[in-house]
């Protein structure tokens, strides 16, 4: 069995996967919040920005940490389209687990389905990124620390989704990011604890692409797409931002103008019974005959 070293650069990779990690449930959590917040197109655009940023986070979470991944007696390549697709089932799983949790109609039954099929996401994303190894040897897995890996993924997400339906206070949602980062490296790691490598020494050349040569420019160009996304998401208005009417200078508040009449209307007098009508002076009715304001009286 060859030797495997998961942290061959120190505390240096652990450290960045981790606030890569955080980043990510920060992002992931902050878009959830806006789309169940939102309606309509924008309610699925918030939850497509949720899904990408947050499986690329987990990602380059991962693959951070295995640039300090090494094995004695043999280097380590990786797959191309492989590594990509793993990317690619990240985004599409964990967008699927949130669609469940935005468009749910019962919290907790949403929660339960998203929850699962975001942590099914990530472990799918951790497994087909090590399925893209290339090395001389064979590489074997432990079934019962795989399994504890796959829960811990389904608990974490689980328990980022609740937080985004319930957790609103900033000091709150800050330490849910936190263990949220630190539950997904958990997860990374106790995974990596269930590989096994039987080195077979050989003087062929791998296939595929060294760590430095494909897995470090496309985290850094991820990376500069989630710097993106933060700043988009830091600086779109909120609901609430948007409900605040913004005051003029120098324009006073104006009275509510009187409803108008209706058209080709004539000015009438005031509501009410009208008033009888004064007789004129010097008049005086003639006899047998009643005043005029008095109707007079009908024969029959």
């Amino acid at each position: 069995m060859g030797h495997l070293d998961h942290a061959a650069y120190g505390w240096l990779t652990p450290a960045l996967s981790y606030v890569m990690a955080s980043i990510g449930a920060a992002l992931g959590l902050r878009c959830t919040v806006r789309a169940l917040a939102a309606t309509g197109p924008s309610r699925r655009n918030w939850l497509l920005t949720a899904a990408s940023a947050f499986a690329t986070c987990i990602w380059t979470m991962h693959f951070i940490a295995m640039l300090g991944f090494h094995i004695t007696g043999t280097e380590i390549h990786y797959d191309v389209p492989l590594t990509l697709l793993s990317l690619l089932v990240a985004v599409l799983v964990v967008g699927a687990g949130l669609f469940a949790v935005g468009y749910g109609k019962d919290h907790g039954r949403s929660l339960v389905l998203g929850g699962l099929t975001t942590g099914l996401g990530v472990a799918s994303m951790h497994y087909l990124g090590m399925a893209a190894l290339r090395l001389h040897g064979k590489v074997s897995y432990d079934p019962l620390i795989v399994g504890i890996s796959v829960a811990i993924a389904v608990v974490a997400a689980t328990a980022a989704l609740w937080a985004a339906l319930h957790i609103k206070a900033p000091l709150a949602v800050t330490g849910a990011c936190l263990l949220m980062g630190a539950a997904v490296s958990s997860m990374h790691y106790t995974g990596m604890m269930a590989v096994g490598v039987r080195v077979t020494p050989s003087a062929e050349a791998l296939p595929g692409a060294t760590a430095l040569q494909f897995i470090f420019p496309l985290a850094v160009g991820l990376g500069s797409y989630l710097f993106v996304t933060a700043a988009f998401v830091a600086l779109s208005p909120t609901g609430d931002d948007r409900a605040v009417p913004v005051p003029v200078p120098g324009r006073a508040a104006t009275a509510a103008p009187a409803p108008a009449r209706a058209s080709g209307s004539l000015p009438g007098p005031p509501p009410g019974p009208v008033p009888a009508r004064a007789p004129a002076p010097g008049y005086a009715p003639r006899a047998g005959r009643p005043p005029a304001d008095r109707a007079a009286p009908t024969s029959h």
